[in-house]
């Protein structure tokens, strides 16, 4: 079954090291991401960034548990997919930067959920576009505070 996603992108006031290093502290996700309970980074590449990581979501009609893997092959972003779990088919996103100039970053955030329970298409898309405006506009304010 083919599933459509959601492609939004948003214009941050702050370069885009900044933005990346806001995108990279899974762990402060809660505070800035209004549908994310809970972040916990479970393994770290040889980078010292994060290799997988597990989060608690309130969707629109339940909670979601999933833990992620994280690859960094993108230029200017990273790309994350899900691992097999009891709330999620499937799941894959990414966010890229791009610098305007020295002071000014585009966030292009890429996602797609397909949930392993039954949920009108109409319902599953409006959560997954929600989730990624409050995820766009939090990482827009983290990044823009000095």
């Amino acid at each position: 079954m083919s599933v459509e996603g959601t492609v939004q992108s948003i214009e941050v006031s702050a370069p885009a090291a900044r933005v990346l290093d806001v995108a990279l502290d899974l762990e402060a996700y809660p505070d800035w991401i209004t549908a994310c309970k809970s972040a916990e980074i479970l393994e770290e590449d040889e980078s010292g960034r994060p290799f997988r990581a597990s989060f608690e979501f309130q969707a629109i009609i339940r909670e979601i548990s999933v833990t992620l893997r994280y690859s960094y092959e993108l230029e200017g972003g990273f790309s994350w997919t899900a691992e097999p779990g009891p709330d999620l088919a499937a799941l894959e996103g990414s966010y890229e930067f791009t610098p305007i100039d020295a002071e000014n970053t585009t966030v292009l955030y890429a996602l797609r959920v397909d949930p392993s329970f039954t949920i009108p298409g109409f319902l599953r898309r409006q959560a997954e576009k929600e989730l990624v405006q409050s995820a766009l506009r939090g990482l827009k304010k983290r990044s823009e505070q000095a």
